[in-house]
């Protein structure tokens, strides 16, 4: 990323704005609601991928510490903001799928994992169009998403949609958020020993400035998760969807072009 122009700087920076916000916001789309907007400037998904683990790994730990630390001195009896119990039952569904996506990372072209992410993103996009996200009914199609979430995941960090299909329908949602990051800490973690091992450049100078942006966005998404208690916001995801579509049919017909 040393060779960019002032232009790319700025909407980078822009872009993880946004990131932050909607990591913090919603518990999930640091990447998959930025990854295609950073493609559109840059199209090289391992360019950015570390910057997003890396930053999800510090913001998604300081807020869980954080969160179970107002828990405890409120002494609430429900055992903190994450469950743990939960946790580990997905955790052991989708850890071998995960780690079969990782090696598919490593492995293919930037151009083709570009394709694929756009692609996926514009199923999302249009899910979030017709207000019909993926749904779960069953425990053997919970499996499925569980695990085609962990293999997405380890190809690109964005499964996000595919495992809130199946957990937002088993947890109160004001531990939704802090669940679903300690499960992103756990899976990115593996994420980033397979980058150090395959010698990905990690972008740490980058970090310098990328971190402060998303901490920007952050601390207003925070503030916008507590709102989302309180409220259901349709509209925001449709308008969401609307976006990214735009954005995702853009990529595909560069990427194939």
């Amino acid at each position: 990323m040393s060779d960019l122009t002032a232009v790319q700087y700025v909407l980078i920076g822009l872009i993880f704005v946004w990131s932050g916000f909607v990591r913090s916001g919603l518990g999930f789309g640091g990447a998959v609601l930025s990854l295609p907007f950073l493609l559109l400037v840059h199209d090289n998904p391992l360019a950015f991928l570390p910057i997003i683990a890396i930053q999800l790994l510090v913001f998604s730990g300081l807020t869980i510490v954080m969160n179970n630390r107002k828990s405890q001195a409120a002494r609430q009896p429900d055992g903190g903001t994450v469950d743990w119990r939960y946790l580990g039952r997905i955790l052991a569904i989708m850890i071998v799928p995960k780690l079969i996506g990782v090696f598919g990372l490593v492995t293919l072209p930037p151009t083709v994992m570009s394709t694929i992410i756009f692609g996926i993103v514009t199923v999302y996009s249009i899910s979030y169009l017709l207000d019909r996200p993926f749904r779960s009914k069953n425990k053997v199609v919970d499996v499925v998403f569980l695990m085609l979430g962990g293999y997405v995941s380890g190809t690109s960090l964005i499964g996000a949609p595919l495992v809130i299909a199946v957990v937002a329908q088993h947890l109160p949602k004001e531990k939704l958020r802090d669940t679903l990051f300690a499960l992103w800490f756990i899976l990115v973690t593996i994420k980033m020993a397979a980058f150090i091992a395959v010698g990905v450049d990690l972008e740490l100078e980058q970090q310098l400035w990328l971190l402060p942006c998303a901490a920007v966005g952050h601390v207003i998404g925070l503030r916008f998760h507590d709102y989302m208690l309180k409220a259901e916001t349709p509209v925001f995801f449709r308008v969401l969807g609307g976006v990214l579509l735009v954005v995702s049919c853009i990529g595909l017909w560069k990427g194939l072009g």
